[in-house]
């Protein structure tokens, strides 16, 4: 019976090792999420009243996210999301996130856009 529990002890050893052995290599992993677009080529374009739907896309391609946003008088907006962010999951205070929404009427003319950049380089 003594032999069989060290068999047990040394299988659920094995197991442990074996799930910490890819929980570490895991958490090692880099990550990229989102598609990387450039703020500056983007800006470069940005005219709020003037700026249309299919120049974006022509300077930074499709957005990730699309979704509507109202204005304070009720006004529909369509809001075009994109986001980048990469890093490691075991250091989560090196990572980097870019977003940028930008807010279209519905002509199709850009009304506004922000963005936001964690470069932290």
């Amino acid at each position: 019976m003594n032999k069989n529990m060290n068999k047990a002890k040394n299988y659920l050893l094995l197991q442990f090792m074996s799930l910490f052995i890819v929980m570490l290599l895991t958490g090692c992993s880099p990550f990229n999420i989102g598609h990387d677009f450039d703020v500056q080529s983007f800006e470069n374009i940005a005219k709020v009243g003037k700026t249309t739907k299919a120049q974006v896309l022509n300077k930074i391609g499709k957005p990730k996210s699309t979704g509507i946003a109202l204005n304070k008088d009720g006004e529909r907006l369509v809001e075009w999301i994109y986001f980048h962010a990469t890093g490691k999951l075991t250091g989560m205070d090196d990572a980097q996130l870019k977003m940028l929404q930008i807010r279209f009427d519905q002509n199709g003319i850009m009304r506004s856009y922000n963005w936001s950049n964690s470069n932290k380089k």
